[in-house]
């Protein structure tokens, strides 16, 4: 069928028409999918899923009725069956049903390890957001659940699979126009970090807050804290390290085929802004030494970026040249010969709803489809996504070693075999948050 005959069949029409299935997905049966976390970040993906392959979007589950209720009234327009998944506000009875083939989870960060892990013992392939835990043991734990289970795990690192930076990987740092890089500066100047101090109160009646507070610790209902801007308390994630440094680390590890940081050293705090409810830092550096190169991060969410076209990104500087990256663009700067510059790719023609879609990073689209799409051939092909779970531990935990150092005050070296900061006791103690009761933090060897 072509694009035009599609077209001409209504509302159904409209959406094959966006839809056109690369060959690997076009023919198969559709895969039953729930997902965890109906908030911003889970409709993006979801439906981005729904735009790449067949899919019967068989449950929801959310501690929110009205973002539950939102969601399942929003997938009923966009799937193919026009059906309404059914809603639950507990996942553990979402996964009992078993009538699912993958789960996909865009819970807040410290929901991130329970549900990941309770889905790889369902038999269920993952796709878990970014960074995938708030500490390194949970991390660990989510690594060893998803190769004793033998299920697929893709995290929502998708730098991975934008297109443009992997056309700088491939174009720029693998052609070795570069030369010897030395260092790499990764960055975010964003003003994300929220200002504001309301009264705490009394949480909403359809939102289940005891039950969002989870394994973390129970502090008073602020209206911060839900939606979105649970970002800004230190119990819930690891500040803009763990939300926004992850990304780039991660782009970087990938660009250069690096493993793990050999030390990690941080300093910051809460510099500037102290008035405000947010308890993360306003301003933070880390160096990531992994021997001849240094990748370094720096944030601050005031201020004026170093340059305004490349407020969040990395810049790779080598003895040939340099190469600035970022999700809108890259910029290749030789020392001697002709600059490149690519931008970001849209694809409106494909999938014009995107244009209207609410909320949706319109730029960001593109690398989320890309990355379904790896996700669901290693589902087929039973190899390693892009952005397999060992990568997404390596990425996290070393983002949770920085916070761990600018709370010591001294550089941690890392062992990755015996996984535990080197001589270093006071550290290796914060490898694990505390757990609220009744929750039971995970471990490698329980899973």
């Amino acid at each position: 069928m072509n694009r035009r005959q599609f077209l001409s069949a209504g509302a159904a029409g409209i959406f094959a028409s966006s839809n056109n299935f690369a060959a690997p997905f076009a023919d198969m049966k559709p895969r039953r999918v729930g997902m965890i976390g109906c908030g911003w970040y889970g409709k993006s993906d979801l439906l981005r899923l729904v735009q790449v392959a067949p899919v019967d979007v068989v449950s929801l589950c959310d501690v929110d009725q009205h973002m539950l209720a939102e969601c399942a009234d929003l997938v009923a327009t966009r799937q193919a069956s026009h059906k309404k998944p059914r809603n639950y506000s507990s996942y553990k009875k979402m996964l009992a049903e078993k009538d699912l083939d993958l789960v996909i989870i865009d819970t807040p960060d410290h929901w991130h390890a329970l549900p990941m892990i309770d889905a790889v013992r369902s038999g269920l392939d993952v796709w878990v957001q970014k960074p995938i835990s708030v500490d390194i043991d949970e991390g660990y734990a989510m690594l060893a659940a998803a190769r004793k289970y033998k299920r697929v795990v893709q995290v929502g690192t998708q730098r991975r699979s934008t297109p443009h930076l992997i056309e700088a990987r491939d174009r720029i740092i693998r052609e070795n126009k570069l030369g010897k890089i030395g260092v790499v500066e990764i960055y975010c100047y964003y003003h994300m970090r929220e200002t504001s101090n309301p009264p705490d109160a009394k949480a909403p009646d359809y939102f289940d807050y005891d039950a969002w507070t989870g394994p973390a610790p129970l502090r008073p209902y602020n209206p911060l804290v839900h939606p979105r801007k649970w970002r800004a308390f230190e119990e819930y994630g690891n500040g803009i390290v763990g939300d926004m440094c992850v990304h780039m680390l991660d782009m970087v590890r990938w660009m250069m085929d690096l493993g793990w940081p050999k030390s990690i050293s941080s300093s910051g705090g809460i510099l500037v802004d102290k008035k405000s409810k947010a308890n993360i830092p306003d301003t933070q550096t880390a160096t990531f030494d992994f021997g001849d190169l240094k990748v370094i991060w720096n944030h601050r969410s005031y201020g004026a970026p170093p340059d305004p076209k490349y407020p969040w990104g990395a810049t790779f500087y080598g003895d040939k040249g340099t190469l600035k990256a970022s999700i809108m663009s890259y910029d290749f700067i030789p020392e001697q010969g002709t600059p490149i510059h690519k931008d970001v790719t849209y694809e409106y023609d494909q999938f014009p709803e995107d244009r209207t879609e609410k909320d949706l990073e319109r730029h960001v689209a593109p690398a989320i489809r890309g990355h379904m799409k790896n996700f669901l051939s290693c589902i087929d092909s039973r190899e390693k996504p892009v952005a397999d779970i060992e990568q997404g531990h390596i990425s996290t935990a070393s983002c949770i070693l920085a916070n761990m150092s600018m709370k010591l005050g001294r550089t941690l070296i890392w062992d990755p075999a015996k996984h535990r900061v080197t001589n270093d006791d006071q550290a290796n103690k914060l490898l694990s948050r505390p757990y609220r009761k009744p929750y039971l933090h995970p471990s490698a060897s329980s899973v």
